[in-house]
């Protein structure tokens, strides 16, 4: 038996190659000068992670209370480094995305589930037609996204790039948006560090309380 699929739904999903930084604190106006030297689009939305229970090898989550987003885990190709301005560990992901009914009245967590309330910045890059506002489509690129983070009344703030295409593409798309993006050093000193390389779901389950 099997189930049917929505119209539309692609049954391979998409593949992205991911590496993100997530950093305590309240993301500095310096930073996002840093990176308002690109164009992009500004967003502001609530995430709910499931966190248990706990799905090995799997991320999940409703996007802005309208999509349901499972995303699994396909393995690290190495590291990402740019000398004296980032260290990270990219990850290979297959995504699907399902329609979801409007949230439910109400805010705050809900048992296994942990909202995450963020203001993002994306700009999109691709190597054949250069750089614009994000529109994912078919051709290869990387969205880079800035994004300050609340998580239950705590600042965060969080780096990304997020390679989508053909598989033989994604690496060479992930390079070089990190090589233009990182062509500028962040202001403050700030360097990017392996330790804080990490996905959302993986992050959210070192924290305190937790399962």
């Amino acid at each position: 038996m099997t189930a049917a699929q929505p119209e539309g739904l692609d049954a391979q999903g998409v593949r992205s190659l991911e590496v993100r930084w997530i950093l305590r604190g309240q993301l500095a106006g310096a930073v996002e000068g840093w990176f308002g030297r690109f164009p992009a689009e500004t967003t502001a939305l609530e995430d709910a992670y499931l966190l248990d229970p706990y799905l090995p090898g799997l991320s999940v989550k409703v996007r802005g209370g309208r999509a349901l987003e499972v995303k699994m885990y396909r393995g690290s190709p190495g590291l990402l480094e740019v000398a004296g301005r980032a260290r990270g560990r990219p990850e290979s992901w297959q995504k699907w995305s399902f329609p979801h009914g409007p949230a439910s009245p109400g805010s705050g967590d809900t048992a296994g589930w942990r909202l995450v309330s963020k203001r993002r910045r994306i700009s999109w890059f691709a190597q054949a037609t250069g750089m614009a506002i994000p529109q994912l489509g078919e051709q290869p690129g990387c969205a880079v996204e800035l994004t300050a983070v609340d998580l239950r009344g705590e600042p965060w703030w969080t780096l990304c790039f997020s390679a989508t295409g053909p598989a033989d593409a994604l690496r060479h798309e992930l390079d070089a948006a990190a090589a233009l993006v990182f062509a500028d050093a962040l202001p403050g000193g700030v360097e990017l560090d392996i330790d804080d390389s990490q996905s959302y779901v993986r992050w959210l389950s070192r924290q305190p309380g937790t399962r």
